[in-house]
């Protein structure tokens, strides 16, 4: 009787803590759920004056998906699912008529793609791409091999970034590592983040993003063969991009791949949002990420404050941290647009994991070389994802380095990332001449 009573002691101050840290998780988000409310109302009054139209938001379609005519064209469910206790309740607020809000994905050739809405940068940095118009392509860093030793027999390799990130992860990190004349080296910047376009009419689906590359790399450089290394969201791409490429896929390297297994209950969307966007204060990484992708006008607030004003940040930074340049992770954080990162987490992050599994059964059948690497510290990705690849591709190889984490599985060690790409590349291409 003593034990059980000591234990049930030792037990109250623990479930305590629980409940009082689930009632202040719970009473924080009913506040941001009213907030985003407030917020839907004032950006539709606003954008009405100074663009001629209200907001094109998912909020009116939250409990009827069903009515969604692009449900079927790329767009994640996701974004009609969010709910809201608000608008549940009935409370939307009067704001002006959104006829024809929600229209087909439309691509970068559009006729609004040359503008800007009032609540992006409008910089000369972030604006460089519409001076090409309609034939806007990526912006793609290209490193050529050596021409001294070996011209003409380099292999082709394209490295697709993550979430809120650039072409610098490469180019700044990996790329010095990769010295030689074997290799003809692409980084790209995906649709909607760093140099790339941000087209505001685009929905950001991952044939999107796919077409995209495409059209500035594969078709540009006229590419029949290619190596692919890809970070975390750039993984949903590149397997994609590879399912469709199978007989010019020479290898893909998948860093931290955000890959979730269906189950008897969920699909894959709803796993995803679930485990990458969980409603919940703590960790920092977690807060941030549900807080950007349950609230659409609540993220546009952040975006106004730090994304369209990101050349004063970064002027203010330097001159607290006193650098002439900032760290490239820290400038990729404002180089998007709101439109542009809300749709591509919800429709290449959250809606592209049901595509995972045609595609890495597609790569199992052509067995192309897959190879996964991700930090036994990732609180971004779920570890258990990199094993999920495994389940579908058993002969993929998975490796796991203790004790770093989602960026840190390459920050801090290029060289030894460098290597492992090396060796990975070198044995397909050993491979092959055994064959021949």
């Amino acid at each position: 009787m003593r034990t059980s009573m000591a234990d049930l002691w030792g037990k109250w101050p623990r479930k305590t803590a629980e409940f009082l840290s689930s009632v202040i998780n719970q009473l924080v988000f009913i506040v941001f759920d009213f907030l985003d409310v407030v917020m839907c109302i004032f950006f539709s009054y606003v954008d009405k004056i100074l663009e001629g139209k209200p907001t094109e938001c998912y909020c009116r379609s939250q409990n009827g998906i069903s009515d969604c005519e692009e449900k079927n064209t790329g767009i994640s469910d996701t974004l009609f699912g969010r709910k809201n206790v608000f608008r549940e309740m009935g409370f939307s607020g009067i704001t002006p008529s959104r006829s024809g809000q929600r229209q087909s994905s439309k691509k970068t050739g559009s006729n609004d793609m040359g503008k800007t809405r009032w609540s992006d940068c409008g910089c000369a940095s972030c604006v460089s791409w519409m001076k090409n118009g309609e034939d806007a392509k990526l912006h793609v860093v290209v490193k050529e091999p050596i021409p001294s030793e070996g011209e003409g027999n380099c292999e082709n390799m394209i490295f697709l970034h993550g979430f809120l990130s650039s072409s610098f992860l490469w180019t700044e990190s990996v790329f010095p590592e990769l010295n030689g004349s074997k290799y003809k080296l692409f980084a790209v910047d995906l649709l909607g983040f760093g140099n790339s376009p941000k087209p505001r009419e685009c929905r950001y689906t991952l044939n999107d993003h796919m077409e995209m590359i495409e059209k500035s790399v594969i078709h540009e450089f006229n590419l029949t063969s290619f190596h692919l290394v890809a970070h975390s969201m750039g993984c949903i791409i590149a397997l994609a991009l590879a399912a469709k490429h199978p007989n010019n896929l020479k290898s893909i390297t998948l860093i931290a791949p955000p890959c979730f297994l269906s189950s008897g209950e969920e699909d894959a969307t709803q796993i995803a949002l679930k485990k990458l966007a969980y409603k919940r204060l703590w960790p920092p990484l977690s807060f941030g990420a549900s807080f950007m992708t349950w609230y659409e006008h609540l993220g546009r607030c952040v975006c106004f404050f730090v994304c369209r004003y990101h050349t004063t940040w970064e002027k203010i930074l330097k001159l607290i941290t006193r650098q002439r340049k900032l760290n490239f992770l820290v400038r990729d954080l404002t180089r998007h647009t709101h439109h542009s990162a809300w749709h591509t987490m919800h429709n290449v992050i959250c809606g592209g994991a049901k595509m995972m599994d045609p595609c890495l059964e597609t790569l199992r059948l052509a067995r192309a070389r897959v190879s996964v690497v991700q930090g036994s510290r990732d609180l971004v990705v779920p570890v258990e994802c990199s094993n999920n690849v495994k389940v579908k591709v058993p002969d993929a190889e998975v490796k796991i380095i203790n004790g770093v984490g989602h960026t840190a599985v390459i920050i801090g060690r290029e060289k030894e990332f460098a290597k492992d790409l090396q060796l990975i590349w070198d044995s397909v291409t050993d491979a092959k001449e055994l064959i021949a």
